[in-house]
């Protein structure tokens, strides 16, 4: 990022917009003291700081929510929302006021969160609400929030813009990164671009369209969101789930992906969509049904299994689930193919940077090489490895579980293409996504799931969104 200068009034919501690697996320986190700018000044209030690190910014008013969650896992919820606020006494917590004052949150945000629940237990959606209590919490009067609604379903992330709202009319000042244009045009006031590390414009959101937006990101248009792909696919099955259950997260889920095909699972957070993704893994053990691949019988009991069956997972979290955030990109990438670069135990290491350069090529990985670790790389790079590591070798199955969750508009282009060249070569895709809009570009078929039931089934592009909404809450015959 550099020379960037703006100007963030108070009581508006700021959203800034920019592909992976604009300099966003960098921007925003020196208002909120995470880091430190080497040229410059930050001015707050009329007077000029210098936050060392987020405590000092959050003494002075600014609060941040990460993309990447900042939470103690072992922990309940109410000690995370009052982490270093807490009311006390001589010492001893106040545990009436600390509940008084979570009562007094959910009301005011509509997340209605157990709050004793450990946190680690759950889901990255609820995560995030206890993230955003949690700055809302420590009376902030400046919040950045990093891609906040990614995790979120519509109807939560409508309740966040609620709230959201509501902090702006009491006058405080929020900084809002987004990949959802839409959302930024319909909630900011003001709308800054960001392209290569450089300010574009800043402007009113009601002089701005998706279409304006996407060509001040890129630098160019978008011709379009998904791209074109042949509407015919195999006839024969090359997945099928039958009678699959498993006690308290689904039951009877039926259905198939036949070879070069993409089908959609559609529902809300809580539906049992990525249940019986880990299932066909083998990630998670099930209680009945059957699950076959080209008609043969797999059932995998662990991810090994499924592995050597041809099923791969992209699972809906890179940095908990899919990722070694710390190790390289060659070491991510190779991980599942070792044996097929060593001989006796031994590393071939020239044959694995051949094949690792050759993948980051194709994917169009931007990082300083394939040594570089992954937390060095954008959302979207790391999306891309993420990918990289099963398109190493074709798989027969392939489960993608939110593909662009936290990645910008043209990365997400890039994916869309990727997952197209799988069904190209008769890959069969089963896409899990929370954006309604992308499973009904996506997808040659959609399963909508609600509560561990598949309740409806649509044809893709032809679908109705209300009608895929209806299905997901049980509105159908409402009316």
């Amino acid at each position: 990022m550099r020379g960037v200068s703006l100007e963030v009034r108070r009581g508006e919501i700021h959203a800034l917009v920019g592909e992976n690697g604009a300099g966003k996320s960098t921007l925003a986190k020196i208002v909120a003291g995470v880091h430190r700018p080497t040229a410059g000044r930050v001015v707050v209030d009329g007077r000029e700081v210098n936050y060392r690190s987020p405590r000092h910014a959050l003494a002075d008013g600014i609060a941040m929510i990460e993309q990447e969650l900042a939470l103690l896992p072992a922990r309940s919820v109410i000690d995370n929302v009052f982490l270093s606020t807490e009311n006390s006494r001589a010492g001893l917590l106040r545990r009436r006021q600390i509940r008084a004052r979570f009562a007094a949150l959910v009301e005011r945000t509509g997340f209605d969160l157990d709050p004793d629940r450990t946190v680690g237990s759950m889901r990255v959606a609820e995560q995030q609400k206890v993230e955003i209590m949690r700055a809302l919490a420590r009376t902030a009067r400046l919040i950045v929030m990093d891609e906040p609604t990614a995790p979120l379903t519509p109807v939560e992330a409508e309740s966040l813009y609620t709230v959201m709202r509501s902090l702006r009319d009491e006058g405080v000042t929020i900084v809002f990164v987004s990949h959802f244009l839409s959302e930024v045009i319909a909630l900011s006031d003001t709308i800054t671009v960001m392209r290569d590390g450089f300010h574009v414009r800043t402007a009113p959101a009601a002089a701005e369209t998706p279409g304006s937006l996407v060509e001040g990101m890129l630098g160019r248009s978008l011709d379009s969101t998904f791209p074109p792909r042949p509407e015919r696919v195999g006839e024969a099955p090359r997945l099928e789930v039958r009678g699959l259950s498993a006690a308290g997260r689904f039951e009877d889920v039926s259905f198939t992906v036949n070879a070069g095909e993409i089908v959609g699972l559609a529902g809300l957070i809580g539906s049992g969509r990525t249940e019986i993704a880990r299932a066909i893994f083998g990630a998670d053990r099930v209680d009945s049904g059957e699950i076959l691949v080209d008609g043969e019988p797999v059932s995998p009991r662990s991810p090994r299994q499924a592995i050597g069956k041809g099923i791969a997972l992209l699972p809906e979290s890179r940095k908990e689930q899919g990722l070694l955030m710390r190790r390289s990109i060659v070491e991510n990438i190779m991980l599942p193919h070792l044996g097929d670069v060593s001989s006796g135990g031994v590393l071939r290491f020239g044959r694995e940077r051949r094949e690792v350069g050759a993948a980051m090529e194709s994917l169009s990985v931007r990082a300083a090489g394939p040594r570089a670790s992954v937390d060095t790389l954008s959302g979207g790079n790391q999306q891309k490895v993420l990918f990289g590591k099963w398109l190493l070798r074709t798989p027969r199955v392939m489960i993608v579980d939110e593909p662009t969750r936290g990645v910008d508009v043209g990365a997400k282009r890039a994916i869309y293409e990727l997952i197209d060249e799988l069904t190209a070569g008769g890959t069969a895709v089963l896409f899990i996504s929370s954006d309604l809009e992308e499973v009904l570009g996506m997808a040659h078929r959609i399963f909508v799931m609600r509560r561990g039931r598949v309740a409806a089934e649509f044809a893709g592009r032809q679908a109705e969104r209300a009608a895929v909404l209806a299905a997901a809450f049980g509105t159908e015959g409402s009316g």
